[in-house]
């Protein structure tokens, strides 16, 4: 009986563990899923700008749409979002901060494994509008550098403005440096509530207004993973047909910011070295941190990493003054 357990036990995870060919079979035409109807290679070179304000309607054609993650990754919400995208064959663009990529590389790879566009979106969601072109600068290319850092290969050349708000200097600068530019033209203001009926209601009104349109949405937010399934569905079942979007070439990073973020790793490095529990402290907020805020992270981290400022936002403020 000993040599037939082991057999046995094999036997029961084969049959419940999903098999490479079941999960080829379950894509397959005509399984039923939302998929992919079709995929656009973008040259990013030109510089061209997508969506929205930019009013370039002609990316999409009635009834199709893109699904967009901005903000992560941020792994108890992009990890079920990667699941349910997976349920129904889908893809998507993922936005990333660098912080973000930096604090899990692991997540920002398990992304692109699974088949979707890794993206940028700065560094730490500075509002471009609110700063100097130098910092802007330095905002769009540490994100850039990070998040290639966290991926071991180049990012895609796409980049979304924090909050949507650019400037000319700007646009000039991305189009100066080989990235496409993408706005939104539905809005799931996920990040408004916590009902995920809430937010798949708004993304099918403003959908079904629009008839066509690259969505918003947000993956550190649990209302959005968990709306997901029922959006998709929702989507299947009105017939809307999802666009991947892809780049032809990689994005290329600046080597003096490729060593500042090699720098800064190194510095993470040694810090959670010398605290090994301390690694769920290795991202920051998204806003202003204030000095009560500021206080409390620090005596939370234990590492007394260099944190960010209320005024600055974190440990890039001086980087362009360097």
């Amino acid at each position: 009986m000993r040599a037939i357990r082991p057999m046995a036990l094999f036997l029961c995870l084969s049959a419940t563990v999903p098999q490479p060919a079941e999960a080829e079979n379950a894509c397959a035409p005509g399984a039923g899923k939302l998929g992919v109807a079709r995929t656009i290679a973008i040259d990013a070179a030109p510089g061209p700008s997508f969506a929205g304000k930019y009013k370039s309607g002609g990316l999409l054609k009635p009834g199709e749409v893109v699904l967009t993650f901005d903000d992560g990754p941020l792994r108890p919400v992009t990890r079920p979002i990667l699941e349910a995208l997976a349920a129904q064959c889908t893809k998507a663009t993922f936005f990333m901060l660098g912080r973000m990529a930096l604090a899990d590389p692991a997540m920002v790879k398990e992304v692109a494994r699974e088949g979707h566009t890794v993206a940028t979106h700065t560094w730490s969601h500075g509002n471009l509008q609110a700063l100097s072109p130098e910092e802007g600068e330095a905002q769009i290319e540490l994100g850039l550098s990070a998040i290639q850092q966290a991926l071991g290969r180049p990012v895609t050349p796409f980049f979304r403005f924090p909050y949507l708000r650019d400037t000319p200097a700007s646009l000039d600068y991305l189009r100066g440096r080989h990235l496409a530019i993408f706005a939104i033209d539905v809005d799931s203001r996920d990040f408004e509530t916590r009902d995920a009926a809430v937010v798949n209601e708004r993304v099918m009104k403003d959908l079904e207004a629009r008839g066509k349109g690259i969505i918003l949405l947000h993956d550190i937010h649990p209302s959005t993973a968990q709306a997901l399934p029922a959006l998709l569905a929702d989507l299947k079942g009105r017939g809307y047909k999802v666009v991947h979007l892809k780049a032809k070439g990689g994005a290329a990073t600046l080597a003096d910011y490729d060593e500042a973020v090699r720098e800064e790793v190194e510095r993470r490095r040694l810090a959670a070295r010398g605290h090994p529990l301390a690694k769920r402290s290795v991202t920051w907020p998204l806003g202003e941190l204030s000095p009560e805020a500021l206080a409390k992270s620090k005596e939370a981290s234990g590492l007394g990493l260099q944190e960010p400022s209320p005024s600055d936002g974190d440990w890039t403020s001086n980087i362009w003054r360097q």
